[in-house]
């Protein structure tokens, strides 16, 4: 009987599951629109680098408040139904784009783009609904993949911009977007869904999510998400400004970060599978340490006295080593976001799309925090690095407390190990 349970849930999952990736793909493309579009929008408007972070953050917000109501309105109405109304949400706010021409307007349009936030919790407990235990941390890494739509941007809005304008972009998504609820409403139904739970009151949800080490792993895995976001987003202008290229090669370049980090996230949840996620979430913390502190580095020049004239050594990582370090702390920290998100839904198979809305409010509370913060020290400070210092004091306290609470598991698990 239970081979046959878990024969239903492989060949229902070999469905589920590609849609739902590519519906996240789709949402996190809206979600990161600005990341791209945003420097055309920052030239035409003569915005400041404060204002054009806010804009940047705005999505982060909205998806910050919407991720736990959508996940807890998942479990109670079905994550299908979540899934398709923040779909349609976004879509609206592509047809919003499509007509505003005001700094209001986008910041009215960027906040309801986190909608997208809202699909991923739903969208999380709609995949887990159809995953055996064993493959978890595989399907969690595939399905938190989708965040490869981020780097659609880097393609589409060039090649829009080249050809006519940025507002093709919302366009595309916009004919995307249906495509993808129509193939959602024919091709999946509300079956195999775990739903209609009781409404909770915000005292019992307080306390689920308060229990044991949930809290500070949601903690944990929002620091690093939410670095990840956050310098998805604000990598195109860094890279263009730091190296004087165009805003179009700047977003190419950033791909390379987003990509493989997306990618990784795989690689992550495979690995903590086998060898566990702590494991392979403090090992890829360590590595995004190195990347983020030889980045952290700005150009500069050291003069030397010498004996017949001063010396001057130029200090400067060329393009390329950016690049290539740009890619070793994505990898680095998608691995850690897959193994981290595996840690937490394991432990909360249940409430997956309570904790997948938790772990997104970390994340977003984070994301949105940053490219203001990154605008404030690029206008106050003068030095386009200091985001990746600002990261590597975040990362590295991670680290610290993650590596001490894992550590103090362990002892409690060899005295107890009944618990």
């Amino acid at each position: 009987m239970q081979p046959e349970r878990n024969d239903e849930k492989g060949a229902s999952l070999a469905v589920v599951l590609p849609l739902a990736v590519t519906g996240f793909v789709v949402a996190a493309g809206c979600w990161t629109l600005f990341a791209v579009a945003g420097m055309h929008m920052r030239a035409d408007l003569g915005l400041s680098s404060l204002q054009f972070g806010i804009l940047l953050a705005m999505p982060m917000a909205g998806s910050a408040l919407l991720a736990i109501p959508a996940g807890l309105a998942a479990q109670r109405y079905g994550a299908r139904e979540v899934m398709l109304l923040c779909l349609c949400g976004l879509a609206v706010c592509m047809g919003i784009l499509l007509l505003t021409s005001t700094f209001t307007g986008y910041l009215v349009a960027a906040a309801g783009l986190g909608l997208a936030g809202g699909f991923y919790s739903a969208g999380l407990q709609f995949v887990v609904s159809h995953c055996d235990i064993r493959r978890l941390g595989l399907v969690l890494g595939v399905f938190g993949a989708g965040v490869t739509g981020v780097g659609f941007n880097y393609y589409l809005v060039p090649l829009f911009h080249e050809a006519f304008t940025w507002q093709g972009v919302p366009l595309a998504y916009l004919i995307t977007l249906l495509l993808v609820i129509a193939l959602l409403l024919m091709l999946t139904d509300a079956t195999g869904e775990d739903y209609g739970a009781r409404e909770r009151s915000a005292a019992e949800i307080l306390g689920v999510i308060r229990k044991g080490r949930n809290l500070p792993l949601c903690l944990y895995f929002g620091l690093v998400a939410g670095s990840f976001f956050a310098l998805a987003l604000w990598l195109p202008d860094f890279i263009s400004g730091q190296y004087g290229l165009s805003p179009d090669t700047g977003a190419r370049l950033a791909q390379w970060f987003v990509i493989p980090g997306a990618v990784a996230q795989i690689v992550g949840g495979g690995l903590a599978d086998r060898r566990g996620s702590a494991r392979v979430a403090s090992r890829s913390l360590a590595v995004t340490l190195i990347a983020l502190f030889v980045l952290s580095y700005p150009p500069m020049s050291l003069v030397i006295t010498g004996v017949e004239k001063p010396l001057v050594v130029e200090f400067a990582l060329p393009v390329s080593m950016e690049s290539a370090l740009v890619v070793m702390l994505g990898i680095a920290m998608g691995a850690g976001m897959g193994s981290l998100q595996r840690m937490v839904i394991l432990a909360n198979r249940q409430e997956a799309s309570l904790f997948a809305g938790v772990l997104l409010v970390s994340a977003c509370g984070v994301a949105f925090v940053l490219p203001v913060l990154f605008g404030a020290a690029n206008q106050w400070l003068g030095v386009r690095t200091a985001v990746f210092m600002i990261l590597f004091v975040l990362i590295s306290t991670s680290l610290v407390f993650f590596s001490r609470q894992v550590r103090r598991q362990e002892r409690k698990t060899l005295l107890h190990p009944g618990i």
